[in-house]
């Protein structure tokens, strides 16, 4: 059987958005920096959110020598990994909140 794949869309990016508003409404507002860790579930959706802004920046890069060529998908998936990349620093936040720890925030050394 073939997998019947749809195509990518804005519309996915936009349903990661809602999202992000949702979890942030419960949150204190950033005035700072803050460093990933915490609790182990939060640090490691800040692991998750350091490789889908990886896979984000190698994407630049495929459309970029891509020329637009076969590539009209990549400007959707690239708007989503930025959305998810966000999407994961949120949800480590509402995590560490949930589990009863302060984010830390970066000090200037």
């Amino acid at each position: 059987a073939t997998a019947y794949l749809r195509p990518f869309s804005p519309e996915h990016a936009n349903g990661l958005e809602g999202r992000i508003d949702a979890l942030s409404d419960a949150l204190p507002e950033l005035k700072e920096f803050i460093l990933p860790g915490g609790q182990p579930v939060a640090a490691w959706s800040h692991v998750a959110r350091t490789v889908c802004r990886r896979c984000e920046r190698r994407l630049t890069e495929l459309i970029e020598e891509s020329n637009g060529g076969d590539g009209d998908q990549l400007p959707a998936i690239q708007v989503y990994l930025n959305r998810l990349s966000d999407y994961l620093f949120v949800l480590a936040r509402h995590l560490n909140k949930a589990l009863g720890t302060a984010d830390k925030a970066w000090k200037k050394e």
